[in-house]
């Protein structure tokens, strides 16, 4: 049976053998398991919690960063991981131990008593019961799907909620309507606590709004009570009277300052004044984040990209919305450096490959079409039709390396080359070389 856990998760082994991973939305399971291990998630440093479509995970980096930058400690649960497991859980900055993790397994599962409990749903409670563990400044949370019944959501007063852009994205378990995915989303609003909105298409901002309303949770709109922008090459930032001037962010792309924006809006708003302006400068300046419009100069492929004087990226996003921003981020990338762009793309199945094509229309990259290891991956020949759907120019590869290889035969000048179309591809690529695993 194919196993998405990386052979070197072999200290989670067990954990994936007895508990599935299928989706079922619900959180009675994990309320469950929280109570019965005495409420972890009341024993928390303040908590923000991050639902949305796209930029969840570089919201959440800013923040971090920014946290970071001003001496805070602070837990973070991600997912997916890329590479290895331990990129879910931070605990006090750093990724949990091989040997941390053993025993919170051991000790989790042995309260769980051998009742159903989903894998995302016990790698949540064993992530809140390292937080609950160690002292800590700040927990920053991230909804793994949806927001109104995912595991995360077991919050009854976060000190703030975050929602990023919602667009058309997990149909088959949110949709299909975006209304109806945007009341998942907003299912992370409590009553009276404040709320930190992104720009949204107003179908799904409707829905936001008015269970802000209806819950009396005060809220913070995009491009209403706060802004941000770009302002020669800086990162502007508006929030009431305040407006701050903040260096360029760290992630490549236009995109990226509105997540940073979002990520500086929501620290006001939580107001800890040891989070000051400078210590946001230095950490919207210095976020990482993997697979996020990264640039590939080690392992064996960016080796490959750098013998032919191309330069290589790597992107996770698989949807129209991810879609655009890429190709705006490449667009303003080759506008400066004028080369050939070159997609090489493989995504699951289920995914709107057209879709996400589509925007890059304008620039007419070709693509080469690949697929990975899982079943649930489109064939690569199903990737290249879709392209070619959205009038592109494709061609098929049997994998990541063949298709960079036939990326860099073309002739004229050496290309830009995009990897994209999931972060389970992006995964792969890094998981590579051992010099790319995110740290």
């Amino acid at each position: 049976m194919y196993d998405p856990i990386r052979a070197s998760d072999a200290v989670i082994a067990r954990l994936r053998a007895n508990h599935p991973s299928l989706i079922d939305l619900t959180t009675g399971r994990v309320e469950r398991l929280l109570a019965a291990l005495g409420h972890p998630e009341r024993q928390l440093p303040p908590v923000i919690h991050v639902a949305g479509t796209n930029g969840k995970g570089s919201t959440v980096a800013y923040m971090r960063a920014m946290a970071e930058a001003a001496g805070l400690k602070v837990h973070v649960l991600t997912s997916p991981h890329l590479v290895r497991f331990a990129e879910r859980i931070r605990v006090a900055g750093e990724l949990i131990t091989d040997a941390r993790l053993e025993a919170l397994i051991g000790e989790v599962e042995a309260v769980n008593a051998g009742q159903p409990i989903s894998f995302f749903e016990i790698t949540t409670v064993i992530a809140l019961q390292a937080f609950a563990q160690t002292p800590a400044d700040l927990c920053l949370i991230e909804v793994g799907l949806g927001g109104r019944f995912d595991a995360t959501n077991v919050f009854d007063a976060p000190d703030l909620c975050v929602i990023t852009p919602v667009d058309y994205d997990h149909l088959e378990m949110l949709g299909p309507e975006l209304s109806k995915i945007a009341w998942e989303k907003a299912g992370i609003i409590k009553a009276g606590r404040p709320v930190v909105v992104a720009h949204q298409m107003e179908e799904g901002l409707d829905v936001v709004k008015a269970q802000a309303e209806a819950l009396g949770a005060p809220m913070t709109l995009m491009g209403v009570d706060a802004d941000a922008w770009e302002a020669d090459g800086r990162l502007l930032v508006q929030l009431g009277e305040r407006l701050l001037d903040l260096p360029p962010p760290a992630l490549f792309g236009p995109h990226q300052f509105d997540n940073a924006g979002v990520a500086v809006a929501a620290l006001l708003t939580l107001n800890d004044p040891r989070i000051d302006e400078a210590a946001m400068g230095r950490g919207v300046a210095s976020a990482q984040w993997p697979a996020r419009f990264q640039r590939l100069t080690q392992g064996r492929l960016g080796e490959m990209a750098a013998d032919r004087g191309a330069v290589l990226w790597l992107d996770g996003g698989h949807n129209p919305h991810a879609g655009a921003a890429l190709a705006q981020s490449l667009l303003r990338l080759t506008a400066r450096d004028p080369r050939p762009v070159v997609l090489i793309t493989a995504m699951f199945a289920r995914k709107d490959a057209v879709g996400f094509f589509a925007p890059f229309a304008d620039l007419r990259p070709r693509v080469v079409a690949t697929s990975f290891d899982s079943p649930n991956a489109a064939p690569a020949e199903e990737i290249a039709t879709a392209a070619r759907t959205a009038g592109l120019d494709a061609q098929i590869a049997d994998d990541v390396t063949a298709a960079l290889s036939a990326a860099l035969s073309q002739e004229g000048p050496a290309p830009h080359i995009l990897i994209c179309g999931g972060l389970h591809f992006a995964g792969d690529v890094l998981a590579m070389d051992p010099e790319t695993w995110p740290r």
